[in-house]
């Protein structure tokens, strides 16, 4: 089945590479939006221009605010993952991590069996 399938999907197959890629490059771009090296690059440059005469000082301000901006305003539902989460995934559970959870003290668990 897995075979036909796939002969069936084959035409389909550079959209589902494209979209691949065009995912990886839309994660990598929110990354380095959000670095804070990248974030304390571009408010550097800000200050270098502004010292240098480049901008004025209001232009300055209103760069420095479009960088916050950019940090305090949620992104929505494509907002920043940390590398290595799936987009849009939430923290894993105690169960996903493979950690059981119980309920009381770790002690609770042998009460009960002449310990």
């Amino acid at each position: 089945m897995d075979i036909l399938w796939s002969l069936l999907t084959l035409p389909y197959a550079p959209v589902r590479g494209l979209t691949s890629v065009v995912k990886v490059i839309a994660r990598e771009a929110e990354a380095r939006q959000y670095d804070p090296v990248n974030i304390r690059r571009e408010l550097e440059e800000l200050d270098r221009a502004a010292a240098a005469g480049d901008i004025t000082p209001e232009e300055r301000d209103r760069g420095q605010q479009e960088v916050l901006d950019r940090l305090t305003t949620p992104a929505g539902p494509a907002a920043f993952t940390p590398p290595g989460r799936p987009a849009g995934r939430p923290p894993p559970t105690g169960r996903e991590t493979g950690r059981r959870r119980t309920a009381g003290r770790r002690g609770d668990q042998h009460r009960g069996r002449g310990d």
